[in-house]
């Protein structure tokens, strides 16, 4: 069984109003349809979105099917401040999991230990089967490390596309 971590398109961005908030931008919709055609997801799967908007607009392109919508899929709590050095203050985030990066940001720790409780779930339920999981950057990041046993690759989280896949190896239910 493949478990497919999918980061939602690129978002319309809207200042003052929180990301977790923000729908798919319209101009990123080719975007999503080029990783839909790319042959890179399972013809059959069980498919799980994220509740932010931008994650479930994401799985609506990305698949016919039917897809669960999961609240404790989402990403990395973050206020509506807008921030200009984004890369810096995640890097912080995962140097220090247990504070808070910046003030109303949920300590990257809560948001492990949301996340990768939800994505087990799912696992248990679904262990035999392909999984697609349409959600967030920070989010997937938490959950393979914890899949793998590494520590969360940072780089890799910076070099994420909009959207894009990671795809983790899991092994079957016994």
């Amino acid at each position: 069984m493949t478990l497919h971590l999918v980061r939602h398109g690129r978002p319309l961005v809207v200042p003052g109003v929180p990301a977790a908030e923000w729908d798919l931008d319209p101009a990123a919709y080719d975007d999503v349809w080029a990783l839909r055609a790319s042959g890179r997801l399972p013809a059959r799967a069980a498919w799980f979105s994220s509740a932010e908007p931008k994650a479930q607009q994401t799985a609506e392109l990305l698949t016919d099917a039917g897809f669960g919508v999961l609240p404790d899929l989402g990403e990395h709590v973050r206020s509506a401040e807008w921030v200009e050095d984004l890369d810096g203050a995640v890097r912080r985030a995962f140097a220090s999991p247990d504070e808070p990066a910046l003030p109303g940001w949920e300590p990257l720790s809560s948001c492990r230990d949301r996340v990768v409780p939800a994505v087990r779930r799912v696992l248990e339920v679904h262990g035999d089967d392909d999984v697609v999981l349409v959600g967030h950057g920070t989010a997937w990041t938490l959950v393979v490390a914890d899949l793998t046993g590494e520590a969360p690759d940072v780089d890799r989280w910076a070099g994420l596309a909009m959207p894009d896949l990671i795809t983790v190896a899991t092994p079957p239910r016994t």
